[in-house]
């Protein structure tokens, strides 16, 4: 069997994920502390949309990856390109299995359960890290321009949607009907 060698951006990845699974979790409950603050909405959920859900995994990882770019020892080690392409992936992959694994136990499977929310985050911040992991590896060919316009497009959109969401089910919170910050 062959070992597997990881360097120290690889583990530096890897050690996001249980930072992850503390920072969701406790970044769930930021908007109903805050007694409902603007600038909380939009980095925290304001309802129970999956939208809004899709931030827990956004923030967090757009700031580990961010903070480890600039924080790491060995930044000159690093390739900036496919560091920021990695954590865009990281995010996209986390979001999008999200959406499509919610959807599947909901509407396929018809499990309705706060517990398997819970263990989809969970699951979500592994194969968003991993799939950061891999796109950093293979050094994705993504520049740096567009890997940071794409990071910087991802929470003005999460803001526009927050602010005035569109009247799609996505977007709706399922307990009490509402969309966004402001009740629409």
């Amino acid at each position: 069997m062959k070992a597997i060698v990881l360097g120290r951006a690889e583990r530096l990845i890897l050690l996001g994920v249980p930072v992850l699974w503390a920072a969701g979790p406790a970044l769930h409950f930021l908007y109903p502390l805050s007694g409902g603050a603007l600038l909380a909405g939009l980095l925290a959920p304001v309802n129970e949309s999956v939208w809004e859900h899709l931030k827990l995994v956004l923030w967090p990882m757009a700031l580990w990856w961010t903070v480890c770019y600039l924080r790491a020892p060995f930044r000159r080690e690093l390739d900036a390109p496919s560091w920021f392409a990695a954590a865009l992936g990281a995010i996209l992959a986390a979001q999008g299995f999200i959406v499509l694994a919610y959807y599947f136990c909901a509407g396929a499977l018809g499990v309705h359960s706060t517990a398997a929310d819970i263990a989809l985050f969970f699951l979500a911040a592994v194969l968003g890290q991993w799939a950061g992991l891999r796109l950093y590896q293979r050094r994705c060919a993504l520049s740096w321009a567009a890997s940071l316009a794409a990071l910087a497009a991802l929470p003005a959109l999460f803001a526009v949607c927050t602010l005035a969401p569109p009247d799609l089910p996505l977007f709706c919170d399922p307990v009490t009907g509402t969309r966004g910050i402001f009740q629409w």
